[in-house]
């Protein structure tokens, strides 16, 4: 299957906070989306890796994706390796996405930044012709994305560029909540953690406000590229 698009995320719930906006709206636009989390999330302090994985699922119905995988690389212990690269570039070459989406380039979490690196790089390597890789024992095509972009996380980057998602917030905001254990909950028993806070969760509305505010939308995503992002009429541009 063809993707237009394919998200990848660290852990589950990293593509909810940062690009879920943006992959409802393509999917009301006809296009075709799809998820790889990198890790199962399974050494954060709650919930366990059967669960997020199955908030996952409900988070992929919510917003529409056409495939959502994981890879089930060692959370809190990947790395930008030549192993980890050949299984990212499998999955690339296998949904042939024109855009991929991934973390940001550095944040609080080591694993975003590292996420950040292995999917720039097995992007570029995908699209090697030498570079040997097989799916169910058949060799697969050379596949490079047209664009890899990053979204903004913990940390605040200044985004080259930003993303009207003011008429699907709703929908955002179902979708990360959906990953429960994580988030905010005045009635569980589990620990504390950073994200499971109420300012945390309050604070994802007025991030997504700031990031709309220089465009006046009401709410944004935004995203950075390391590749200058080029348009063939000025037309394309507000």
């Amino acid at each position: 299957m063809k993707l237009d698009i394919l998200a990848f995320g660290a852990h589950p719930d990293d593509v909810e906070l940062g690009c879920s906006g943006v992959l409802i709206k393509e999917v009301r636009n006809g296009k075709k989306v799809g998820i790889i989390d990198l890790t199962r999330g399974e050494l954060g302090s709650r919930g366990t890796a059967e669960i997020r994985a199955q908030e996952a699922a409900d988070a992929a119905q919510i917003i529409g994706c056409s495939i959502r995988e994981n890879l089930e690389l060692p959370d809190g212990f990947f790395e930008d390796n030549n192993a980890n690269r050949a299984i990212v570039i499998q999955a690339i070459r296998k949904y042939q996405p024109d855009i991929i989406i991934c973390n940001a380039i550095h944040d609080r979490h080591p694993d975003h930044g590292r996420g950040s690196n292995l999917l720039e790089s097995s992007a570029f390597l995908s699209g090697l012709i030498k570079i040997e890789t097989t799916e169910n024992n058949i060799a697969q095509k050379p596949w490079r994305p047209r664009l890899v972009l990053h979204y903004l996380q913990d940390r605040w980057i200044t985004p080259d560029v930003i993303v009207d998602i003011s008429d699907v917030w709703e929908e955002r905001m179902e979708s990360i909540a959906a990953h429960r254990s994580q988030f905010f909950d005045p009635g569980s028993n589990e620990p504390e953690t950073y994200i499971s806070s109420k300012n945390f969760f309050e604070a994802i509305e007025s991030r997504a406000r700031e990031i709309g505010r220089p465009a006046q939308f009401k709410y944004a995503e935004g995203f950075t590229c390391s590749r200058t992002i080029a348009v063939k009429s000025l037309g394309e541009l507000m």
